[in-house]
């Protein structure tokens, strides 16, 4: 996928546990793993802003998007 998430980087920077990001935002530790390991399909506009406000961050600073395979043939075509 190309959309890549970057949240081990930004809960680094803020010192905090997979379990107490989960308790701060309102989501459960599987969820947050889910996001992390980029197995997610869909990011609620509440729950994205619950991890910006949690972490102070930008979406652009969790989120971003590469090129993957499929998208460099298509764009070669």
């Amino acid at each position: 996928m190309p959309i890549v998430i970057d949240l081990d980087v930004q809960l680094a920077r803020k010192k905090m546990s997979v379990q107490e990001f989960a308790d701060a935002i309102g989501i459960t530790p599987a969820n947050v793993a889910v996001l992390k390991n980029g197995r997610a399909k869909a990011v609620r506009f509440t729950t994205l802003d619950a991890i910006c406000q949690v972490l102070e961050c930008q979406p652009g600073d969790i989120l971003r998007w590469t090129p993957d395979a499929n998208t460099e043939t298509e764009a070669g075509e």
